[in-house]
């Protein structure tokens, strides 16, 4: 690890968070649950949906941008369907709701679908499809985002990273657990690499704000964005615009703000699918099924350079175990930037451990 990184456990960085958040106005159970999410993708190794966020957040709700104190209100619900207004509350507030809906609702019907609209960024969408899956369902979670990728031969920003992610229960905690923008990277590890002050980023991560290809860091962040393989990448996030903006009444594309929007709401929409296993074949049988997948996939000969074959949602909990012993690392950018931010809501700054 470089040296220009501290180290924290991960009840300290918690607590730190929650007072942040709780000195900018948020209710203390809005708080505690928004910064547990982000802490989770940071303890998960995805720093990208961790506390750098937060920095982000605390603007947004000091400008008004974002009502720490809105819950949001069921519009309708008819069988397994549901449509939430998130009244422009925290985006973890709202999706904690809605993952209570689309287990309920799965448990009674077999299959639900909760889609929520003027919400704000909800963190890791693993978090939630997790929160789903711990439940016996399957858990699908999809959102819009800010438009910083441009449609396929464009030059201009329009869609956004608008992520996919699938929970399936496992054994031991150990779901398969996919998680993934529909761009080259997460919008976020072009975050952290301008906190941590780096000067490039690789090649096919970002272009430009002309539409040309860049690895220079500064340039992908006042940027855009590259989509997934193409224009199947643009083809996918087309398909979450339709199952959350367009399917929730809310935002759409441009229309979409972000953590770096100022002037306005973000007006985030999330989608929620939950599928009861247990209308198929009993919790144990898929479980074991799943078992003998992955173990088929994992039994191919690894290719020349590596040492195995991994399957979705391993790195994050080795990066989960290895960082629940050795501390969660922070760029000194992003540290600088919550202390910068402590100073100014009067919190106590924890000690920080150099790495």
């Amino acid at each position: 690890m470089a040296e220009n990184y501290y180290r924290f456990d991960q009840a300290t960085l918690k607590d730190f968070a929650a007072r942040l958040l709780e000195a900018a106005g948020t209710p203390g159970p809005h708080a505690r649950l928004t910064a547990e999410s982000l802490v989770q993708a940071d303890l998960r190794g995805v720093d990208s949906h961790g506390v750098q966020l937060l920095t982000f957040y605390l603007e947004r709700i000091a400008r008004g941008e974002v009502d720490p104190r809105a819950a949001g209100r069921v519009v309708s619900e008819q069988g397994a369907c549901l449509l939430y207004d998130g009244q422009n509350g925290l985006g973890q507030v709202v999706s904690d709701i809605c993952c209570g809906h689309a287990v309920r609702l799965a448990k009674q019907y077999g299959l639900s679908l909760v889609v929520a609209r003027d919400s704000n960024h909800f963190g890791a969408a693993a978090f939630w499809a997790l929160r789903i899956s711990s439940a016996g369902l399957i858990g699908i979670v999809m959102c819009n985002a800010t438009g910083q990728v441009p449609p396929w031969q464009g030059r201009e920003g329009r869609l956004g990273t608008n992520p996919i992610c699938m929970s399936v229960p496992g054994e031991d905690g150990r779901p398969w657990l996919l998680d993934m923008a529909t761009t080259a990277v997460a919008a976020g590890k072009i975050y952290k690499a301008y906190f941590a002050g780096e000067p490039s980023v690789p090649a096919g991560w970002a272009l430009d704000r002309e539409g040309r290809p860049t690895t220079d860091t500064k340039e992908a962040y006042h940027g855009l964005l590259m989509p997934l393989g193409g224009y199947k990448g643009y083809g996918l996030a087309m398909m979450v615009e339709i199952l959350s903006g367009v399917l929730g009444g809310g935002a759409m594309a441009s229309e979409v703000g972000g953590v770096r929007t100022v002037g306005r709401p973000a007006r985030n929409s999330q989608t929620f699918l939950g599928i009861d296993v247990a209308r198929f074949m009993p919790l144990g049988v898929f479980r074991e099924r799943m078992q003998r997948l992955v173990a088929d996939v994992k039994s191919a000969p690894p290719a020349a350079g590596y040492d195995e074959v991994l399957v979705a949602g391993e790195p994050e909990w080795r990066a989960q175990q290895l960082r629940s012993a050795q501390g969660i690392p922070l760029s000194r950018g992003v540290w600088e930037k919550l202390t910068a931010a402590a100073r100014r809501l009067g919190v106590d700054i924890p000690p920080a451990r150099e790495s």
